[in-house]
Order: C-alpha cells, then structure tokens, then sequence
C-alpha cells in the first residue's frame, strides 16, 4: 500500500471510528437533561444522534473501497462498533428508557426480520431449477416479469430468494450481467411488491390498521407503468450489452431441458407466507419479553417461519443445495450488517415516531400534496425501514384530514376520499426501497448472493449513483407527473 493510500485509509479510519466518539456523549447529555418522560424520547434526541447510522452507511459504502480485505475480514466488528458508539452514551444517559427503546427494536422488529430472512433463504435454497436457460434478452426480462408478478404473491424477499439462483445460473456464461442483478432489485426486490399487503412490510402494516386487503390493487396502473418503464428500459440496454457477449462457447453448449428439484420446499414457501397472514389476522393476546410486549401470534409465525426452514434442511438432498450453491455467508453478512442497522436506527425512527414535535417534524410538517407524500414517505424509505416510514405519513394523513376521529373511521373515510394520498405514501414506501441497498430487506440479500457467485456488484455509492439515481429518478419523477 503506498504512502498516499495509507494516509487516505487513515483519514477514513479517523472520520470512522475516532471522530464518533466525541459527538455522541454531549449530544445525549443535553438531552437528558431535559427531563422529559421517557415516552417522549423522539421528541428530544437531536438530529445529530443519528450519526452512527450515518457511519454504519459510510462504513458499508467507504470500506469495500479503500481496505476491501479489512472489510471482508471484520465487517462483523465494525458493525458492532457503531451499535456500540450508539448504545454506551444512549444506555448511560438515558438507561432504563433506552434498554427498553433496544430490547424493544430486537425483539419486535431485528430478531423477526432475520428469522423470516434465514427461512425465505433456506426454503428457496432448496429449489433447483435446472436445465439450460440461455440469458439472452428475451429470457433475461421473462424472468424479471415473472419475479415482479411473483412479488406480490409471496412477497419480495420470497420472491427475490426464489428468483436470483435461476437468473445468475442463466447469466453464468455473460461477461456483462451487473445490470441484470441492479434491474432484479429495481423490479423484483422492490416494485413488484406493490400490489397487496403481501407483497411488502408497508402494506401489510395498513392492512393491519384497517386498509382493505385488495385496496392496494388501485396501485395497479402506478405498478404497471413503472415496471413496463423499466422492463424496456432493461431489454435496451441488455440487448446492447449482449451484442457485445462473446457467444462462441454459447453455441456449442447442449440444450437440457428444464426440470425442477426439490420442489416440495414450496410447500414449505406457502407455510411461510401462511405463517405471515396468520400474525396479521389472528389476534391471540400478547406475552411480556424482558418488559417488550409481543404479539403471541408473532411469536408463533416465528415459530412456524423456523419449522418451515428446519424442515426444508430435513427433507432436501445436498445435492439439490451444492446445485444451488448453496451457502449461509449471504445470510451471516445480512444478519451482522443488520444487527447494527437496527440499532443505530433507533434515534431516527423514535423522530420519526414524534411526528412533528421531533427532529424530523421540518419533514412531516412539509408535506401537503399527494406528490410531497410520495417523495416524503419514499425518500426516507430509501434509507430508514420502510413500515414505520409508512405508518408515520399514514397517521399523518388521518390526523391532517380527520383529526380526533376513531383511527377505524378515520381509515375508513381514508380510503374513499383521499385515494391519491394513500396511494402516494403506499407507492412511495415500496418503490423507493430500491433507492439504496439498505432500502428493502431482499437488496442487501441479493448483492451478497451475487458478490458470491462472482459478479462484481457496484458500491453503495456506486449503485446509487450510476443506477438508482439517473434511472429510478427519473422514473419517479415520470410517476409524480403522471399520477401525483
């Protein structure tokens, strides 16, 4: 490494790991001081207590970069460091207040999110669609309609789970492929999820506060365009690479038909998307963890997640899971990454949470037309969670249109007069997830499958800059015109 490099690395390193420490203490000091009611907690942290997150997202953007080795190697610790520079000062200023605030987003939120991941991973694992399957245009955006179809029936991470292994094994002999894992995630990872309750966390979450279950359906012709958009827009650009594919060894490669092993795991990927529908329709009471109340039927959709993905493990030969390449780092760097995610985020969505007395109130308060409600909702989704993202501009709605109505009417009338309003924050909330990597579960999923099977996927910034921004962009901006 020569001189100009370390000093760059040490620059980093310094910005990364020195300077937190000395922001984070005076910030919570303050606020603590304040002596406000623990329940209020959004409503008195300060914008600059979500800077580990922001070092969290600079660390996963910065250090593939400039010490790649180091990251691969202790991307576990730096995750923990952050959640640590996070959780010292908040636990030590705010204490019971703030164990609460962590054991809260881990137990309702972090350990769910990693067990429907890990069964949705291990079930499609077991799913080997075999036989030839050229990637030629043609073939490239039949996959991609039937991924963004499937992704509002099983969801987008199911979806994603079940479609990556078949669209690399089909790209395997193509030198130019990065485009088709960025298209997956635009489409299949995120916008295809936008027609019901099933399709994405966002939607779900209305349905559970009383939105019908095929409302969603109204987003159909906003789903469409997008997706019709970009599957032109993918056709061209793959047909241009392709014309540039050395396809010698193609031609001589023997056609063998296609065949599916291991195709009882969908009984299993039905028993998961069973498990979900059950927690959001079957109320059973709750249970008190460590002062968290969760949900009993959360606890027995977790349970029943796991059976399902044990059971996939039981019942699938290896051979099927080596055909798949089957292999648990994609999960283990999900699990690490996210588990300090979750944490640093904690900050933001307690903002969030405050509506507009908190921090973030400047962006609540702003928002009037359906258009402020789509980009509102969608450009915070692109780095927070989307579901709380969601329900906050949600309740915001109910409480601009229908203040101190019953949530149920207020839902009610909702969906009838404000259709535009919804449809923004719905749209917004599951659109935008492909913004970043972090912005939906499956995206971080699918860039670590294919870093594994050899495709060498753009940066955090990379991403965001050569794709998401000059195309998902403009697209939105398309979308706003048109519909908002």
């Amino acid at each position: 490494m020569g001189r100009k490099q370390k000093n760059r690395l040490g620059s980093v390193l310094f910005i990364l790991f020195v300077l937190p420490f000395m922001i984070p203490a005076p910030v919570f000091a303050s606020a603590a001081a304040a002596n406000i009611k623990p329940d209020d907690i959004g409503a008195i942290l300060p914008l600059w207590s979500v800077l580990p997150f922001v070092g969290i997202l600079l660390s996963i953007a910065l250090f593939p970069l400039f010490a790649p080795k180091f990251w691969h190697h202790h991307f576990p610790k730096v995750s923990a460091f952050w959640a640590l520079v996070f959780a010292v000062p908040f636990l030590f200023f705010f204490k019971e207040t703030a164990l609460y605030q962590i054991a809260h987003i881990y137990i309702v939120d972090y350990v769910p999110f990693i067990i429907l991941l890990w069964a949705l991973f291990t079930v499609s694992g077991g799913i080997y669609v075999k036989g030839t399957l050229k990637g030629t245009p043609a073939v490239n955006v039949t996959l991609l309609l039937i991924g963004t179809l499937l992704a509002s029936l099983i969801g987008t991470t199911g979806a994603s789970m079940l479609l990556i292994r078949p669209v690399l094994r089909s790209n395997t002999w193509r030198k130019y492929k990065v485009h088709t894992m960025v298209f997956f995630i635009f489409l299949i990872s995120n916008i295809g999820g936008g027609l019901t309750p099933l399709g994405d966390p966002p939607l779900f979450l209305g349905f559970l506060h009383g939105v019908p279950f095929f409302w969603t359906l109204k987003l159909l012709p906003i789903v469409a365009f997008a997706a019709a958009v970009l599957l032109a827009l993918y056709f061209i650009l793959d047909s241009f690479y392709y014309r540039k594919e050395d396809k010698s060894g193609l031609q001589a490669t023997e056609t063998e038909p296609l065949q599916i092993q291991g195709a009882h795991n969908f009984i299993f990927l039905a028993g998961i998307v069973g498990g979900v529908l059950f927690s959001g329709l079957v109320n059973i009471g709750e249970v008190n963890i460590f002062g968290v109340h969760q949900s009993t039927a959360n606890l027995v959709k977790d349970g029943l997640l796991i059976a399902m993905g044990l059971a996939s493990l039981a019942f699938t030969k290896m051979e099927i899971r080596k055909g798949n390449e089957f292999s648990w780092g994609p999960i283990l760097e999900v699990a690490y990454l996210f588990a300090g995610i979750f944490m640093t985020i904690i900050p933001a969505l307690a903002m969030l949470k405050a509506g507009a007395d908190g921090a973030l109130g400047f962006v609540i308060k702003s928002v009037e037309t359906p258009a402020h409600y789509f980009w509102a909702s969608g450009a915070l989704s692109s780095f927070l969670d989307n579901a709380p993202t969601y329900l906050t501009f949600f309740s915001s709605a109910i409480g601009k249109f229908y203040p101190g109505m019953a949530e149920a009417e207020a839902v009610a009338r909702l969906i009838v007069e404000k259709i535009p309003y919804l449809a923004a924050i719905s749209a917004g909330s599951v659109f935008m997830g492909a913004n970043t990597y972090i912005g939906n579960a499956p995206n971080f999923m699918v860039k670590s499958i294919a870093e594994e099977a050899g495709v060498a996927m753009p940066s955090f910034f990379g991403y965001m800059f050569k794709y998401s921004i000059p195309m998902l962009i403009v697209l939105f901006i398309l979308i706003t015109l048109v519909f908002f």
